[in-house]
């Protein structure tokens, strides 16, 4: 199909997320024909490096052969069937992988369709757990300002940036919100969170973080110390910390999950995202006494479950991520690129119009000013018209700028992104003064 008859028939009836589709209805739009490795390919022929691997998924890029292989070689011998009171070789051999590599005490994986439903299947967990662990009242909720658990209610209600959550206000739960650490806060951040702890142990369920660095409040990142320490608080008062690593894990920030930074088990962690490469998949890993509350009969089940949870071709896949990971030394190439990243933005600190940058692992951002600040302020889309026209997609979250590219990208390639970003904030920023 030409380029043009998609755009009229998209304009007729896609509705796109996080879109203003009134806008949307007059731009014109990068239309995705094909991607190989760290590009995408418009239906023009013109080609892009995906600055965000595509949403935080391609971390392996885009068309890994092996990807491509292990989905063409399960779908010819088993396609889909329930996992209810089913068992097949692709989900339980996963499940044994992922056991193995996960942070220590996690010895049970509950198989969900994405990042956003493993937080609400995660918080389901909880309340239910507690109610049968004897502690009925513990049906309340903890997470940081600006956090971002996921679309569906349930993670909605977790979340702590207010332009996703105030629409929805009326249909969420309660969710309290304890102060970001940032920097120059950090004991006052502490302070706060264990007063909340410690005044409702007997009503909290869980601790919900982001490990690191919050990507959708715009890829703020805090220390290991912090997370330490809510470790250690959780524990004081018997309430269970449940890390979201849905954004942060898969190596994302250097570790295969954001957590060990801290050298913290979570008892419960939430993966989506890069789980299964090329199609939509995710889970929620938990240790024995999360598990044991669910002991005792067919009353006490835990009767929640999407129809492709555990699908064959998603478990095939992502075991066969997990292979790349180790037979690519996938870690070992963001702890190799990683400084590439942290210097570019050292440079990016010292532009007039650059208020502030943080790096870690592969994640570098920077915040612009010349607006209001935020999700909604115009400063980082003129970048990411600046970069569209130098050849990388560069999504921003309003006046945020940033890189996630996929870990594996080449050097050559991530050497061009950063000097499309460094060239794009600079004309942005003389664009905006003009």
């Amino acid at each position: 199909m030409h380029r043009d008859a998609i755009v009229r028939l998209d304009r007729a009836h896609v509705w796109h997320p996080y879109t203003a589709m009134d806008a949307w209805q007059e731009a014109d739009p990068i239309v995705v024909a094909r991607a190989e490795g760290a590009w995408l390919e418009d239906a023009d022929g013109r080609r892009y490096i995906d600055g965000n691997s595509s949403w935080y998924v391609a971390t392996l890029g885009h068309g890994h052969p092996r990807l491509r292989r292990a989905f063409e070689e399960q779908a010819r011998t088993l396609d889909h069937c329930s996992l209810a009171g089913v068992a097949h070789e692709p989900a339980a051999r996963l499940a044994g992988e992922l056991v193995a590599i996960a942070p220590a005490g996690l010895t049970r994986v509950f198989f969900v369709d994405d990042g956003s439903t493993a937080v609400d299947a995660a918080v389901k967990m909880c309340a239910q757990g507690w109610r049968q662990l004897g502690a009925p009242d513990k049906t309340r909720f903890i997470a940081l300002d600006g956090a971002f658990h996921g679309d569906t209610v349930g993670a909605t209600s977790l979340g702590g940036v207010d332009v996703f959550r105030r629409p929805f206000a009326g249909v969420t739960f309660e969710c309290v919100h304890a102060p970001f650490p940032e920097p120059a806060a950090y004991d006052k951040a502490l302070s706060a969170l264990r007063d909340i702890v410690r005044e409702g142990a007997a009503t909290i369920a869980a601790v919900f973080v982001e490990p690191m660095v919050q990507g959708a409040a715009g890829m703020r990142i805090y220390g290991a110390d912090f997370l330490r320490e809510v470790r250690a608080l959780c524990d004081r008062h018997d309430v269970w910390l449940v890390t979201d690593e849905v954004f942060a894990g898969y190596g994302r920030t250097g570790p295969m999950w954001a957590c060990e930074h801290a050298r913290i088990s979570p008892d419960l962690m939430c993966v989506g995202k890069a789980f299964a490469g090329i199609v939509p998949m995710g889970a929620v890993l938990v240790n024995e006494r999360v598990f044991s509350a669910f002991r005792g009969g067919r009353e006490r089940a835990f009767l929640h479950g999407h129809t492709f949870c555990g699908n064959p071709v998603g478990a095939a896949l992502a075991r066969e991520v997990l292979a790349i990971y180790e037979d690519e030394r996938v870690l070992d190439q963001v702890a190799r690129k990683a400084p590439t990243i942290a210097r570019a933005f050292e440079r990016l600190a010292g532009v007039p119009g650059v208020e502030r940058v943080r790096c870690i692992g592969m994640i570098g951002a920077a915040d612009l000013s010349g607006g209001g600040g935020g999700y909604l302020d115009e400063a980082g889309w003129r970048v990411y018209d600046e970069a569209r026209k130098r050849g990388a997609y560069l999504r921003p979250l309003g006046s945020t700028v940033y890189v996630c590219p996929p870990l594996t990208i080449p050097d050559a390639d991530l050497e061009r992104l950063l000097g499309i970003l460094d060239e794009s904030v600079r004309a942005s920023l003389t664009r905006a003064g003009a």
